[in-house]
C-alpha cells in the first residue's frame, strides 16, 4: 500500500458538480489500496470574491483580519468534499491548515511553512480515513495567529505535507492535461511536456508559469519527492516533474528537449531610480530600502553613468502588488540616497525561455532576438541563468512575444489544440 497526497485546484471544485466528480476520483484511488490525503483549493474564484468583499469594505484591510478572511473559502471546500466522499461510503475527515500541523512564520498574506507536525493526519490514516485538508494557510508558530500563503499556496501544502508524511508521490490535479510548453490559454498550439526536471520547472515558475506555485517546486526538489500535474477533467498521463528518468507509455525513455517551453509573466512592475550618484554604496542603498520593506526583485539593470554629471539610472523589476510600498519607501529615503526622481510603470510583460539544453548550444539568446525583431517586438531589459533567458517588453505586445518565441523554436505540437477544462483565469 502506498501514500498519495493529490491536491485539487479551485476550477477542479468549483461547484457542487465538480466537487462530486473530485469526490469519485478519490474514491477510486482509495479502493485501488492506497492511502489518500487531500489538499484542497478554495471554490472557482472564491478567494477573488473574498479579497473584492474585503476592498468593499476597506481600502486597506488589515492583513491580520484579511487572511482570517481568505481561509474560510479553503475550509468550505474541505467540508463539502468531505460530505461528498462520505456519500460514497468513503470515511473522510477534514482539517485546516492549523490542525494538520502547518507551522508558518508571522508574516500575514505570504507566510512561509517553517515546519509540518502531520500527527493528525497520520491518525486519521491510520485509521482508514481519507484526510482533507484545506490548502493556503496554517498557523503562525509565534502568534498563533492565522496565516496564508500567498497566491498558489495550496501546492505548497500538498508537497509540504506530502515531504512530512513521506508520501510516495504528490499529484496536482489542475484544469490542463499537465505541463505544456506554454500557457495553452495563450498558444493554443502549445505541446504537452511528458517529463520535466525540477531545475527547468523552477525556473518556469519563477518566470511565471502558473501550473505550479514556485514554493511547491523548491519544497520538492528539496525533498527528492516526485509531483505528478495531471488534469482532475480527464484520465491522461499528465507531466512528471522529477529528476529521474521517465518511461513513455510506450516503455522508452522520454528524451529531454534543448528548450523545454516559453513562460509569461504580466504580473509586474518596473521601477526606475533615476540620477543615482555614480558612488560605491549607492545602489546597495537602494535595495536595503526594498529588501526592509520586505520586496522581493526579479531583474536588475544598472546603465553606464554619463562621464559629465557622474549620475546613473537603476532600473528593477518586482511584483504590482508591491509597487506603492516600494515606491512609499524609496521616497522616503531619496535625500539620503541622494537620487533625482523615481518612474513606476506598470504596463510591462515577461517572457522567459527555459531548457537544460540551453548550456550547451549557443546561438539561442540570437534565434529568440531575432525573431522578436522580425515582429517588431522591443525589449527593455534582458536577465539570464544557465538554463533561462528572460525579457521585459510592453505589456500590449506580450502575448504575440510569447507566441513568436514559441513557433521561432518549433515548440507547436501538430497534434491540434490543447484543452484548457475549466478556470476564468482570474
Amino acid at each position: 500500500m502506498s501514500l498519495v497526497v493529490q491536491k485539487y485546484g479551485g476550477s477542479s471544485v468549483a461547484d457542487a458538480e465538480s466537487v462530486k466528480r473530485v469526490a469519485r476520483r478519490i474514491v477510486d484511488t482509495r479502493k485501488q489500496g492506497h492511502d489518500v490525503c487531500v489538499v484542497v483549493s478554495a471554490m472557482g474564484d472564491t478567494t477573488d470574491d473574498l479579497i473584492d468583499l474585503a476592498e468593499k469594505v476597506s481600502p486597506l484591510p488589515p492583513a491580520r483580519e484579511l487572511d482570517m478572511l481568505l481561509t474560510a473559502g479553503e475550509r468550505i471546500s474541505m467540508a463539502v468534499l468531505a460530505m461528498a466522499i462520505a456519500a460514497l461510503g468513503q470515511e473522510a475527515r477534514s482539517f485546516t491548515g492549523s490542525q494538520a500541523g502547518v507551522i508558518t512564520d508571522g508574516v500575514h498574506g505570504k507566510a512561509r511553512i517553517i515546519d509540518v507536525t502531520p500527527g493528525r493526519i497520520k491518525a486519521a490514516l491510520d485509521e482508514g480515513h481519507i484526510a482533507i485538508v484545506a490548502g493556503f494557510q496554517g498557523v503562525s508558530q509565534d502568534t498563533k495567529d492565522i496565516t496564508t500563503l500567498g497566491r498558489g499556496g495550496s501546492d505548497t501544502t500538498a508537497v509540504a505535507l506530502a515531504a512530512a508524511l513521506e508520501a510516495d508521490v504528490c499529484e496536482i490535479y489542475t484544469d490542463v492535461d499537465g505541463i505544456f510548453t506554454a500557457d495553452p490559454r495563450i498558444v493554443p498550439s502549445a505541446r504537452q511536456i511528458a517529463r520535466i526536471t525540477s531545475e527547468e520547472m523552477l525556473e518556469m515558475a519563477a518566470s511565471g508559469a502558473k501550473v505550479l506555485h514556485l514554493r511547491c517546486v523548491e519544497y520538492a526538489r528539496r525533498f527528492n519527492l516526485p509531483v505528478h500535474v495531471r488534469s482532475s477533467f480527464s484520465h491522461r498521463e499528465g507531466t512528471w516533474v522529477t529528476d529521474k528518468p521517465v518511461e513513455s507509455t510506450q516503455g522508452a525513455v522520454v528524451e529531454q528537449p534543448i528548450i523545454s517551453g516559453v513562460a509569461h509573466d504580466r504580473s509586474e512592475a518596473k521601477i526606475t531610480v533615476v540620477g543615482v550618484p555614480d558612488k560605491p554604496g549607492k545602489a546597495a542603498e537602494i535595495f536595503q530600502v526594498v529588501a526592509a520593506a520586505e520586496i522581493n526583485l526579479d531583474m536588475i539593470v544598472q546603465n553606464v553613468s554619463a562621464a559629465t554629471s557622474g549620475l546613473t539610472d537603476i532600473s528593477f523589476t518586482l511584483p504590482k502588488t508591491d509597487g506603492q510600498s516600494a515606491m512609499n519607501a524609496l521616497n522616503r529615503a531619496q535625500e539620503g540616497i541622494g537620487f533625482e526622481s523615481l518612474r513606476y510603470d506598470d504596463q510591462i510583460g515577461k517572457v522567459s525561455l527555459i531548457g537544460a539544453g540551453m548550456r550547451s548550444h549557443p546561438g539561442v539568446s540570437a534565434q529568440m532576438f531575432a525573431a522578436l525583431a522580425e515582429a517588431g517586438i522591443n525589449i527593455e531589459m534582458i536577465s539570464t541563468s544557465e538554463i533561462r533567458l528572460s525579457l521585459v517588453t510592453r505589456a500590449e505586445r506580450l502575448d504575440d512575444a510569447v507566441r513568436v518565441i514559441h513557433t521561432a523554436f518549433g515548440l507547436d505540437s501538430s497534434d491540434g489544440e490543447a484543452v484548457v477544462y475549466g478556470g476564468t483565469g482570474r
